[in-house]
């Protein structure tokens, strides 16, 4: 099996981001639609309100999130392994097609433009595993 270590931004992660469906029940895409945020082996996002606005506080203070692991599938393109919950909570608070909710009594649009900054060069850490189904 071959990893590879990449770090993308915020912004980059959520470009494309789109749920399709009622909570994104059909299938969620992010990553310029080349990431499968919700393959059939995730859990539904389970994520309370508290723990989804401290993935967006941590990304605010500048500290680091808990690296994240995608998988890479034969067509090229990618699904998520691990960190859905933090995936989903970014792209709901910061991707222009959502911005569902507020942290700390400020929506993303809200924020000032400096900090919007902040949010959208923040850097993600991503190993990607590339081989055969069962080494990944």
């Amino acid at each position: 099996m071959k990893i590879e270590r990449i770090q993308i931004s915020i912004k980059e992660l959520t470009d494309g981001y789109e749920e399709k469906g009622l909570d994104g029940i059909e299938g969620i895409v992010a990553y310029h639609g080349k990431l499968d945020v919700r393959p059939p082996y995730q859990r539904e996002y389970v994520y309370a309100p508290k723990e989804r606005d401290e993935v967006m506080r941590t990304v605010k203070r500048g500290f680091p999130l808990n690296i994240m692991y995608w998988s890479k599938t034969e067509n090229g393109q990618y699904e998520l392994m691990d960190g859905q919950q933090r995936t989903i909570s970014i792209c709901r608070y910061a991707a222009e097609s959502e911005r569902t909710f507020a942290v700390d009594e400020k929506y993303y649009f809200n924020l000032e433009k400096d900090i919007q900054e902040q949010i959208d060069d923040y850097p993600l850490d991503i190993y990607i595993c590339d081989g055969t189904p069962s080494e990944v």
